[in-house]
């Protein structure tokens, strides 16, 4: 079970991240964290980091240390990890590799209620997203490579696991787009008659609830 957090977001351990370092005020915060694109792994809304960095000091895991001005900008505070701001990320960084969370995204959603299309519909919309991915696969690809050599594998390793999930999804979706080119598909029959009109969706409910086989 996941643990109840002080401060619930992932934003709060994204700034842990980078504040771990060196004392920061928010807007080296912020330039650090867009600087090595926490805002790709994490979803972060940068409008709420004023009131997170807040939180954070509420709950113990950051103190303020001084301020410093530049001309006439306002004074910006400057923070520092406390103990119990460490032994925080480290016990959240524990709880976020080993315990698995159901993460629902748009894709699912979408094949969740994806009989609502018709089946030659679905074969083209899936071919649109199969190319998609593969130009996204081919450019973290490219970035992997170019950072080879000159960057830490540890630095890059949630890369290398968004590439592999990409690939897994790309790998499923031209699988089941070939079941539905082919034929070998087994409720087809039944998808393209709710379009066709011969069979109206009640009528699939109610031979779904009673066990009835899909007609040929």
């Amino acid at each position: 079970m996941a643990t109840k957090r002080k401060v619930n977001n992932l934003l709060a351990l994204a700034i842990l991240s980078v504040i771990i370092e060196r004392p920061m005020h928010r807007y080296e915060i912020a330039s650090k964290l867009r600087e090595r694109g926490k805002d790709q792994d994490m979803d972060i809304k940068w409008g709420s980091l004023y009131t997170v960095v807040q939180n954070m000091v509420k709950a113990g895991f950051l103190e303020p240390v001084g301020s410093e001005r530049e001309g006439a900008r306002p004074e910006r505070v400057i923070y520092r990890i406390t103990d119990e701001g460490r032994a925080e990320m480290a016990d959240w960084t524990r709880e976020l590799i080993a315990t698995p969370v159901t993460e629902h995204d748009a894709f699912t959603a979408g094949l969740s209620v994806i009989g609502a299309l018709p089946p030659d519909e679905v074969i083209e919309l899936l071919a649109t997203r199969i190319a998609a991915l593969d130009a996204i696969i081919a450019g973290i690809r490219r970035e992997l490579d170019g950072l080879a050599g000159t960057l830490p594998r540890l630095f890059v390793i949630e890369t290398e696991y968004g590439l592999a999930m990409l690939e897994a999804e790309a790998a499923w979706a031209r699988s089941w787009r070939a079941e539905l080119v082919d034929g070998t598909f087994p409720d087809l029959a039944l998808w393209r008659q709710m379009h066709t009109g011969g069979m109206a969706p009640s009528d699939v409910v109610e031979m779904v609830e009673r066990g009835m086989q899909a007609p040929e």
